[in-house]
């Protein structure tokens, strides 16, 4: 699936591998990676599932990962991604500074 800039996306990253995690995790801790799961909005022109990327949070911190997703639904059957939404946000942090000054 292909994702163009602006598209709100999932990412996926391996933090830490078995042999970096901490001496004092729990030992069934220890063999599995620390991974990180995570959305934000497309900063390149486009990629593909499985690119790796660089992406915008909705509170504004750029992460990068693989991404694994479009537009990712929710599976508690609270309905599909509306991307009309994501940027409601923004939009009124943005009304309401140029208000404020």
């Amino acid at each position: 699936m292909k994702a163009v800039k602006g598209d709100w996306v999932r990412i996926h990253k391996t933090v830490l591998s078995p042999a970096q995690r901490a001496p004092q995790v729990p030992e069934d801790t220890k063999k599995i990676p620390l991974e990180m799961w995570d959305k934000g909005f497309l900063l390149s022109d486009s990629a593909d599932v499985g690119d790796e990327v660089e992406v915008e949070t909705i509170i504004g911190r750029r992460i990068m990962g693989n991404m694994i997703d479009v537009n990712p639904q929710f599976h508690h059957s609270w309905g599909n991604c509306v991307p009309e939404i994501l940027h409601i946000g923004r939009q009124l942090r943005s009304i309401l500074a140029e208000e404020a000054e």
